[in-house]
This record gives C-alpha cells, structure tokens and sequence, in this order.
C-alpha cells in the first residue's frame, strides 16, 4: 500500500509545483481465558498473585463458564508455567513442561472435586449449559520453600467440546496462571536489556508495513518476575506526524530463566520524510536507550525537497527582479 502511495506521490509532484508545496505541508488465549478453538469457555481471573511462606496454607477459587448450548465436561490440572528455548526461532516460547526451581508450586497445589474431597490428580467436573461451576484450590507449601518466584499454570480443560460441521472435535484450556512470590530469603530483581533496533517491518508479500518497528530483548537474571515494557517515540523533522507509545501498550510478565522480545511500531506511518526515532527499554529498574534518523521513501523525499528549493528559488528570482526595476525606476 505504502507503495502504491509512493509511487502517486511522486507522479503528483512531477506534474505541479504548487501541489508539491501543498504535499508537503503539514495536513496466550489460555492466559486470558478467552474462548478457544470454537468450544465456549471461559474461566475467571486469570491470573493470581501470591505471597508465599513455608509450611503453609493458601485456599482460593476460580469460576468456569460453559457458554455453550450443550452441557460440558472438563478437568482441572496444574502445570508448571515456564518458557522454552527454541533454537530454530532463536527465542523462547511459552510451554507447560518444563520444571525447575521456579516451578515447584505446581507439585503444591491441589482441587476438590465434586465430590468435596481434596485430591491431588484431575478431578472432573460437568458444566451445564449457559452456567458456571465454582472450582476450589489450595496450595500447602513445603516446610522449606526456595527464595524467589513460583510459578504455574491452572487449566481447565475440555473433555467434550463442539464438533464442527466437518466432523472435527474442538477443545480448549482456559488457564489461571499463579504468580507466587516467596516472602523467605533474598528477592533478586535484575535483568539484562539487550539488541535494541528501530527497523522496517513488512508483510508476507514484502510490503512494507512500516518503517518504525522497534524491538529488545529482556531477560531475567533474577529469581523473581517483573514487567518490562519499551518506549516508542518519533518525531518530524522533515514530514509531518508523530508517534509515541500509549502508556501501558506492550507490558509483559518476564519470569525467571527467560528472556522475551518487547516490541512496538508506528503502524500509521507517513509516505515519506526525514523523522528521529526513540527507543526506551525499561525492566527490574533498570532502562537502555536507542536514537536513529529514518529517512522514509528518500526518492520521493529528494523530488519534494528539489520541488520545494526550485520554488523558493523562483520567488527569490522574481523578488529580485521586482527590485532591480524599482530600482531602475527610481534613478529615472
């Protein structure tokens, strides 16, 4: 699209100086509990944030919606809630497999059943209809628990969900993801904020989609979670508009042993210019900045700017002239 208006641009500034002048003036669906996969469920909250002692009890509860038409079955099971490395896309990605000592919690908690039993395996539950089912917890900490965070995922998942018209059996898994904070021991808060870059983002087709996209990578050098968030700001120096980044747009939860990307773009940005560009990474108190000159489509930029200098040089020939025969009149 950027393209096509490039290309209009120019092809306008070719035919008009006037309108030349005139242009260049300023004028994870489990984490949120959403519906999955066509099979209505929903679970609140979706996150828990607990501080944690030894040798103790914490009880709470969660609430899962059947939001379909059919009556539904489900099981309720926690997992652990870490990242993994993957070397093909040089990045982590979120599983529900890995252990460490981050997510011990997972082997803490327990459910009680329909039956009002507390049990450590899955227990079942039927969820009529358009109605909820109330789900309990409890989580028994361990004489010893190890300083830091704990971290896990509850799932409520679906045993029988919604078959599609092609035959295909949909399911989903909701999850309430818990953040535990142990209140023993040392709380290490510290990250490392590193490749930093302002660049081109384009789409399947090659097409640029815009010039302004930042991105960093955060990672957690601590035992405790934190939120890291980046700062997008661009500004005119040749153009018109400007960006910056809403405030809260792009926060994310970096746990430790991880390190996640934090990205933002301008995604309305100009046809072409001369713009400075901004990029703040801030995360565990710590914060590293980045400044880069854009130039935006410079072919169509170098004919405006020609453009622009052959009219102002018109003007300054025609003021010069009207002069000189003011001039000449007045020594007559």
């Amino acid at each position: 699209m950027k393209r096509v208006m490039s290309k209009l641009l120019t092809l306008t500034l070719a035919m008009s100086l006037c309108v030349s002048f005139c242009l260049v003036a300023p004028s994870s669906a489990e984490e949120k509990g959403e519906t999955t996969g066509g099979t209505n469920i929903s679970l609140s909250p979706v996150s828990k944030v607990l501080q944690l002692s030894s040798n103790s009890t914490y009880e709470d509860k969660f609430e899962v919606k059947n939001e379909g038409d059919n009556n539904m079955e489900i099981e309720v099971y926690a997992a652990p809630y870490s990242y993994i490395y993957s070397e093909e896309e040089d990045a982590y990605k979120l599983g529900f497999s890995k252990e460490n000592s981050f997510t011990q919690i997972t082997r803490w908690i327990s459910f009680k059943d329909a039956g009002g039993n507390w049990v450590n395996d899955r227990p079942t539950f039927t969820i009529k209809a358009k109605e909820s089912q109330e789900i309990e917890y409890k989580i028994t900490t361990p004489n010893n628990i190890p300083a830091g965070g704990q971290y896990a995922v509850i799932f409520a998942h679906t045993l029988t969900g919604t078959v599609s018209s092609s035959g295909i059996k949909t399911e989903a898994s909701p999850g309430l993801v818990v953040y535990g904070q142990s209140i023993e021991g040392e709380q290490i808060k510290t990250a490392e904020i590193k490749d930093l870059k302002i660049e081109k983002s384009t789409d399947q087709n090659g097409e640029i989609k815009t010039d302004f996209f930042a991105t960093a990578k955060v990672k957690n050098t601590g035992n405790i979670d934190f939120v890291a968030y980046g700062t997008l700001k661009v500004s005119s120096i040749i153009g018109f508009g400007g960006y910056e980044t809403e405030e809260g747009k792009g926060r994310i939860s970096v746990i430790p042993e991880t390190e996640l990307v934090v990205s933002d773009g301008w995604e309305d940005s100009p046809s072409f210019g001369i713009y400075k560009a901004t990029w703040t990474i801030n995360a565990a108190d710590q914060s590293e900045t980045i400044e880069k000159i854009i130039i935006v489509n410079p072919l169509s930029l170098i004919i405006v700017l020609i453009l622009l200098l052959t009219f102002i040089t018109v003007v300054i020939i025609i003021v010069v002239r009207r002069r000189k025969e003011r001039r000449s009149r007045l020594a007559v």
